[in-house]
Order: structure tokens, then sequence, then C-alpha cells
């Protein structure tokens, strides 16, 4: 990414917020490549055959974003936020596939239907999402870090930089955060 395109992203998120159409037209471009990398990072997490495509989930999550009355501070903000989404959306995917598989309010299936929407899902997410909210309430700070690296894409030091600490400070933080999640993940199990 060149230099200057952080800022022309800051610049257009802050015109966009002000009402600016012809701004969030600019900005799609500039941020569509990216947003793609974060949704095809978290679907690879997912099953095969998974219904929601990263294209989907892109488009899903920005549609929410152009809804939203968000005071936009900067491009990581941008991705920290979009990324969170982005999760928030997969979650809520899995969580509805499972009403869904358990009956959700269906009638009978023929066998053969059956075989078709009997394919597991992948549960991982479910149970990270769900370490990530016991974590939240004890260490949000940490849960932060996390959503943001490993949802987000962002990097160590943007991550450090959106929140506002170091680097040495993140990376002793984020071992214990990762233990933590680790541990809960396996517990669940």
């Amino acid at each position: 990414m060149p230099d200057d395109q952080p800022k022309a992203v800051t610049q257009l998120l802050h015109a966009w917020r002000r009402g600016d159409e012809h701004a969030a037209r600019e900005l799609v471009p500039l941020v569509y490549d990216q947003l793609r990398k974060v949704a095809a990072r978290l679907m690879r997490a997912e099953r095969p055959g998974h219904t929601l495509s990263p294209t989907a989930l892109v488009h899903e999550a920005y549609m929410r974003l152009a809804g939203s009355d968000i005071p936009w501070q900067d491009r990581a903000h941008f991705f920290a936020l979009s990324a969170t989404l982005m999760r928030r959306i997969i979650v809520d995917h899995a969580k509805q596939r499972g009403r869904q598989k358990r009956g959700g309010g269906a009638g009978p299936v023929s066998l053969d239907e059956a075989a078709v929407l009997s394919a597991e899902p992948d549960d991982r997410l479910l149970l990270i999402d769900e370490a990530l909210t016991k974590l939240s309430a004890i260490e949000p700070r940490k849960s932060r870090m996390i959503e943001l690296l490993f949802f987000g894409g962002l990097t160590y030091d943007e991550t450090a930089e959106v929140m506002d600490l170091s680097p040495a400070t993140l990376h002793r933080e984020m071992k214990f955060a990762k233990a933590w999640i680790l541990r809960e993940i396996g517990a669940a199990n």
C-alpha cells in the first residue's frame, strides 16, 4: 500500500461521515482488496462448502457499515470495526445454521434432503467466539487485541497504534491472551 493511501482512506472516511456520498464511492476501491483478504482468511477456517462466500461477507459487512453512523478515527479503526462486524456476521450465520439444523420450525424432509442438509458445521468459530466473549468479560483489552490481529488482519504495529500501546506491551499481553483462548477452547472440547 502506498504511503499516502492510509491518509487518503482516513480522509475519505471523515468525508463519508460528514455525508459525502462521493467519498463513500471513492473509498470502496481503496479498501475492498484488504477487506476481501480479511474475509477470505476468516472463511478459510470455515467448513468446505460454506454458504457464505468471502465476497458475500465483505458486501454484507460493507452494507451494514454504510448504514451506520460511526465516528471513524482512521484507516486502522475502519478495518478493525469491519473485521469485528465480519466476525459477528459469520458467528450469526453459524448460529442460524445450528438453529436450522435442529429444526428451526421446518417441516419434515425426505431422507435424500436430510443427507444434503446434515453436513456438519465447523464449530471452531463458535468456540473461538465463545472464548473471546468470556475473555472480554475479564480482560476486554486482550480480547480486543485478538480480534484486531486475527480477525481484523491488522499487524502488531497497527494494533498497538489503534490500542495506544507499545509494541512490547502488545506482545507481552498477547502471550497471555493466546494461552487463555487455547486453554478455553481445549476445555470446551
